[in-house]
């Protein structure tokens, strides 16, 4: 009964909430993906963090830092949606360590020159901003609304990236090539950030049952690719795949197969980043254990004045 009415209020276009009855493998879905979209904000703040001293200007070192900002508060938002579930941080955070959660492949591939922050914000955000605005409508209350706020700022990394790979376009002949080097780089492992093909995705058929997805990873590729590839003929880049070209049939650009044993193989730990990245946060978490342990006295010391 339970159950019944959890779908039916689902295809009525209704929210669950955190006190709401739930299947337990709806809660264990959300829980890795939310888990998995609020590692990718955090451990997406190494590789452009790395650049913030070296930004050309002022201007751009002001952006950029505004911008990692950002990412972490992304992903506190998108922690505390996943502590609704009944998780707590700790287990959310031992389980990235431990490896038994995933975060997104793309940031485990190196960051080598300035307009890298091109092509990040650019491709990999804008490439988020089309996989959020569809979870805006999923069915979770928490997720949806959180979606909501990080998809405004996602659209002001796009542009900020989208920006720099304008200006490096039109610059001299070695900046343009150094543009043009970062979209060879990203433009494939952005593409792969939507995951394996559907029929390499076991877990999108109850995703969609129950609307945790809108759309499959295949349908949200396609419509990242059908908007990018217009934006890079504007600023004049070329978009490093032989076989893209616009299906009139479809109304759709086709597209060349994707190196699924590369995706496997970052996503099981194995990219040029993967150690690196995850070393640095189990770092940064031991080292900052006593500013956790001092906001936890502080907040006990002033329950007891009030």
């Amino acid at each position: 009964m339970n159950e019944e009415y959890f779908q039916e209020k689902i295809d009525n276009e209704k929210k669950i909430e955190p006190k709401d009855w739930m299947p337990d493998d709806y809660r264990k879905h959300l829980i890795r993906q939310m888990s998995q979209h609020a590692h990718s904000e955090v451990i997406g703040m190494q590789p452009e963090g790395n650049w913030i001293t070296r930004a050309p200007s002022l201007r751009a070192k002001m952006i950029l830092l505004a911008k990692v900002q950002d990412e972490a508060g992304h992903g506190l938002y998108l922690y505390s949606a996943t502590e609704t579930l009944g998780i707590s941080r700790e287990e959310l955070v031992q389980q990235l360590h431990s490896e038994k959660a995933k975060y997104s492949s793309i940031f485990n591939y190196p960051t080598l020159s300035w307009a890298d922050m091109g092509a990040i914000g650019w491709l990999v955000d804008g490439a988020a901003i089309v996989n959020q605005v569809s979870l805006q409508r999923t069915s979770y209350g928490p997720y949806a609304r959180a979606m909501i706020k990080i998809c405004k700022e996602e659209s002001f990394h796009q542009r900020q990236g989208y920006e720099i790979m304008a200006e490096m376009a039109k610059g001299t002949k070695e900046q343009k090539e150094m543009a043009q080097d970062a979209l060879n780089r990203f433009w494939w492992p952005s593409i792969m950030m939507f995951g394996p093909q559907d029929s390499d995705s076991p877990r999108s058929g109850n995703a969609m049952k129950w609307k945790i997805k809108r759309q499959t990873n295949d349908e949200l590729r396609q419509n990242f690719i059908d908007k990018t590839v217009a934006q890079a003929e504007v600023i004049g880049l070329t978009i490093p795949d032989p076989d893209l070209k616009w299906n009139e049939e479809r109304g759709h650009y086709d597209f060349g197969e994707m190196d699924w044993d590369e995706f496997w193989n970052v996503v099981n730990g194995n990219g040029p980043c993967n150690k690196q990245r995850l070393a640095h946060h189990k770092k940064a978490h031991d080292e900052g254990e006593w500013v956790r342990k001092a906001a936890k006295e502080y907040a006990k010391k002033q329950e007891l004045v009030n």
